[in-house]
């Protein structure tokens, strides 16, 4: 059993007379192991890539509240009728009145 640490340190396995299969066996190990770092640089990379989506999205949603907010106060009647006097119009003091147009009346 010592001896067999001994190879298995020395690397005799990898010249000896089975070291073919042995070869084969190391060279799919490696190319598993790159294809596993490669996928998960690829989750990492993703990863990154959705937080960056996410504080876009937090970003253009406040944005998104704080204009709304903006013209709901420009909208307001008394900020359009304070910006009319301005202009020098004012409130009408009559209601308005509905014309109602009949199929008789259009011929």
């Amino acid at each position: 059993m010592r001896k067999g640490v001994y190879d298995i340190l020395k690397g005799k396995f990898l010249i000896n007379e089975g070291a073919l299969t042995s070869w084969k066996f190391i060279i799919f190990l490696s190319v598993l192991a790159l294809v596993m770092i490669s996928s998960a640089h690829s989750a990492d990379r993703k990863v990154h890539r959705l937080a960056k989506i996410n504080n876009e999205v937090k970003e253009l949603r406040s944005e998104f509240v704080d204009t709304r907010s903006k013209l709901m106060k420009k909208r307001m009647e008394s900020r359009v009728v304070s910006l009319a006097e301005k202009r020098g119009l004012k409130p009408s003091e009559t209601p308005p009145q509905k014309i109602v147009i009949t199929k008789q009346e259009q011929e």
